[in-house]
């Protein structure tokens, strides 16, 4: 008792694949980013937690209320844009995007790090 594989049955195990082809695809390029997150630290305390795939532009402000640091999250990576820092190093740091890769900015210690957010849930993140 053997089955012969039929035209129909080449089509629909060939529909199958290209379909789980496309899922896996979707999920690797766009869930892979979905679970880094940006956390920013101002003066020791949390800022805030931002998506590392959510393009955005996050003005860090002093105690004062000024903007002193302008953080761009773009591509999967964040860069530190402005800076209010003396020697400007924190600058021109390059992007980070990979897991414990931090930016340091000097005198308001605004520390920008990338970590894997899969731990936390989605109501980690604050905007």
């Amino acid at each position: 008792m053997h089955r012969k594989f039929g035209k129909k049955d080449v089509i629909f195990i060939g529909a199958l694949l290209g379909i789980c082809l496309i899922v896996l695809g979707v999920w690797y390029f766009a869930g892979g980013k979905q679970g880094a997150s940006v956390v920013v630290t101002r003066e020791g305390e949390v800022y805030g937690t931002y998506s590392l795939s959510q393009p955005q532009t996050v003005k860090i402000k002093n105690s004062k209320g000024k903007t002193t640091n302008v953080l761009v999250i773009r591509d999967g990576k964040a860069d530190m844009k402005e800076a209010d820092c003396p020697d400007r190093l924190c600058v021109h740091q390059k992007a980070i995007s990979a897991e414990n890769e931090s930016i340091v900015c000097l005198p308001n210690r605004v520390v920008v790090t990338v970590t894997n957010s899969k731990k936390e849930g989605m109501d980690g993140f604050a905007q």
